[in-house]
């Protein structure tokens, strides 16, 4: 299976603060790669690196062949590259399907007349830009919700728009921030099954930042553990999770976990 991105001794540092700490790791075309530890662990701070959000002080990315750092932010949409956010953004006040088709826009060939006059090409492109985003409201099973607003949509709904709107840029590599984060079980569960079709049917390849050890499990092919910015170890899920050092930076040292057993006993 070949490379689709490659990290390697990124390091980024705010005033005092070492955010990341010389991180390196390798992802492969079509797995779940993973992304685990405790909060403040820098997680995120690698994904903003990727994103392009920020620019590490040391280090290098490679995607696709390409040197990910030569590009700005707004031209990581273009190299193939989606995100979705812990924290939701959608636009509230337009409805799904409006929302999805704001994700073709990173695919908008046609000029500023071309849409005024509402060129035959301009057409073609509304045609293609809507087929693109049935397939997606049909793949997430968004179909009922289609022409909702969605500041009326549930919470767990939101996610999957979100998840929905980033899938309708046609990505190589997704980059999903917690996607469990404020689901409830069932919902988690169906979060898992998206994961799994999307990295099947659609043949992208995903990065995820998570908490819930289930759906890491579940879903996961490979995962790299952080803590204080720096990677501890990476391997299967079953294996991560049975590292030493993974164990002492979510449960603390031995003899911490020692007294712990001492004062449930």
């Amino acid at each position: 299976m070949t490379l689709l991105l490659s990290a390697k001794n990124l390091s980024v540092r705010f005033g005092g603060v070492q955010a990341v700490n010389r991180v390196s790791f390798d992802v492969r075309r079509g797995e779940v790669f993973t992304l685990i530890g405790p909060n403040g662990a820098g997680k995120t701070t690698v994904f903003n690196l990727i994103s392009r959000i920020y620019t590490p002080t040391s280090g290098a990315i490679d995607f696709d062949g390409q040197p990910l750092l030569t590009y700005a932010a707004h031209q990581i949409a273009q190299l193939g590259i989606a995100r979705t956010f812990q924290n939701i953004e959608l636009f509230e006040h337009a409805t799904v399907l409006q929302n999805l088709l704001i994700g073709r826009h990173v695919h908008r060939s046609t000029g500023v007349w071309s849409q005024i006059f509402f060129t035959p090409a301009t057409r073609s492109a509304e045609i293609r830009a809507r087929v693109k985003a049935e397939q997606v409201i049909e793949l997430l099973d968004l179909q009922r919700h289609r022409d909702s607003l969605v500041a009326g949509l549930a919470y767990g709904i939101r996610k999957v728009v979100e998840l929905a709107r980033a899938l309708c840029t046609e990505p190589k590599l997704l980059l999903l921030d917690e996607p469990s984060s404020g689901l409830n079980v069932e919902e988690t569960a169906d979060m898992a099954f998206w994961i799994q079709d999307i990295v099947r049917e659609l043949g992208v390849t995903i990065i995820m930042v998570e908490h819930d050890m289930t759906l890491v499990s579940k879903v996961s092919d490979r995962v790299l553990a952080m803590s204080q910015g720096e990677a501890l170890a990476t391997g299967t899920p079953s294996e991560v999770q049975g590292d030493p050092a993974v164990i002492e930076a979510y449960l603390g040292s031995s003899d911490d976990i020692s007294a712990l057993r001492r004062q449930t006993a």
